[in-house]
């Protein structure tokens, strides 16, 4: 397989419009436009039943104490784990392209539902959920697309890994599903896969490094 986009270059930064949140020149971090990237995707092998498609960042800091805290960074070292930004099963077999902002378009508080997704099959809750679990303004179910938006005093670039992959079934997935949830339903039935990695940093520092 193959997967290509028109919204980015592989290993290239994301456009901040693609983001969850952009650097403020004063108050370090604003909502930004949190548009879902295009994605287009062709060679797929003969038996495909579905898609699946995964959107998510390896870099995020273990720990969170210091986070987004004035006079702190999150250093480089810190070791780090997945956060998943987008998770759809079930896509259906003749599709092959998401247009940008199809699944997305705008931060909405407490989160888009799950369940069904704009272009067929079912979307999953991201990892926002868990992050303002809580809060009284943006707690709430995180379904579908959310983009980036790390720490704004991480030392660190993120990539972030957008994968599709092609499966011999249709999976048997409610709609509060999580990227973990689908990574272990889809195994044992993933024909092919492609991948883009594209970068993105909230903090200019860590641009420049």
């Amino acid at each position: 397989m193959y997967l290509r986009s028109d919204s980015f270059k592989p290993y290239d930064y994301l456009d901040s419009r693609l983001a969850f949140g952009k650097h403020h020149e004063t108050d370090h971090f604003q909502f930004a436009e949190n548009k879902n990237p295009h994605l287009a995707w062709s060679d797929v092998p003969e038996g495909t039943k579905s898609f699946a498609l995964l959107c998510y960042d390896p870099d995020v800091p273990s720990v969170g104490t210091d986070v987004n805290q004035e006079g702190k960074t999150v250093p480089l070292d810190l070791q780090r784990v997945d956060f998943f930004h987008w998770v759809v099963a079930n896509l259906p077999a003749d599709l092959l392209e998401i247009a940008e902002g199809s699944h997305s378009d705008g931060v909405t508080a407490a989160g888009k539902a799950p369940g069904p997704s704009p272009s067929g099959g079912l979307q999953g809750i991201n990892d926002y959920t868990g992050w303002f679990a809580g809060h009284e303004q943006m707690g709430g179910n995180y379904g579908g697309y959310d983009g980036p938006a790390p720490p704004w005093n991480d030392e660190r670039v993120h990539g972030y890994r957008f994968m599709v992959c092609a499966l011999d079934a249709v999976l048997d997935l409610e709609g509060t599903f999580t990227g973990q949830d689908l990574i272990e339903a889809m195994g044992p039935h993933i024909l092919d896969r492609a991948e883009l990695i594209g970068l993105y940093a909230i903090n200019p520092d860590a641009r420049q490094k």
